[in-house]
Order: C-alpha cells, then structure tokens, then sequence
C-alpha cells in the first residue's frame, strides 16, 4: 500500500498570490499598451519600417535618427506606459523599473518577424524567424 503525500511545508496561499497577481497584470498591460499604441497610424508605420522598437527596460526606443514627430510618438506612447506601470507596479509592490524590465522582457518577446528590438547587450537587432535574445534576468 502507497503512502498518501504529505507535503514538506503546508500550503500558504500568501506564497502564491503576489505571483498570480503579478502575471495577471502583466498579461493586462501586455495586451492594452501595445494595442493602444497600434492605432497611432504613425507609431504602425514607424515599427513597420524598423524606425522603433522595444527596449529591455519595458519602452519603445527610436532606432537611428529621428525627426520631430517620430520623437513626439514615442514619447507620447512612453508617457503612458510609464504612467501605467507605475501604478501597476505600486499595486504589486514592486518598484518601477522592476516593473518596466519584466515587462520590456514581454514585449520583447511579443515582437513579430522584421520588427526592431534591444538585445542584452544593449544593440538593435531585427526580430527573425526565431525567439528574440532576452536578458537571462527575464522572467
């Protein structure tokens, strides 16, 4: 006859929590950040031409030169995601910029083929066919 399992250490849901909440609400922002930011026709056209791409510390970053109105289109998209993390990293207990890398680590990751993005060392590369280069740091 088998023994019934006993854990080692009682189970506490206060261990578990903080965590579901934390991918909870990085699933929210992950899906409403970009989406709001795709309907900016010029924030489409700038990541279509590889003019902009995703940072590893969670906002968009101008590859190259930029005029006027690119910079104006990132900075707007970059005030409002560091708007949103902050009370979203507030809400979990995290500081911001632990809330923006893990974020910039999932939005990286949400890249597609041709599209810009920061690699671990700090360079722009173009998203191919395969999984981007992430930080090890990257949940």
């Amino acid at each position: 006859m088998t023994k019934p399992f006993r854990p080692s250490r009682p189970f506490r849901p206060s261990r578990v929590l903080p965590l579901g909440l934390a991918a909870a609400g990085l699933l929210a922002i992950s899906f409403t950040a970009p989406a709001s930011a795709q309907r900016d026709p010029a924030y489409e056209a700038a990541r279509s031409a590889g003019r902009v791409g995703e940072k590893m510390d969670g906002y968009l970053g101008i590859v190259g030169a930029a005029d006027g109105s690119l910079r104006s289109v990132v900075d707007d998209i970059n005030i409002r995601r560091r708007a949103n993390y902050a009370s979203r990293a507030q809400a979990q207990g995290a500081t911001l910029e632990e809330y923006a890398f893990t974020q910039g680590c999932v939005l990286i990751s949400r890249t597609q083929a041709g599209e810009m993005y920061q690699a671990p060392d700090g360079s722009w590369q173009q998203r191919g066919s395969g999984a981007p280069q992430r930080d090890p740091r990257c949940p």
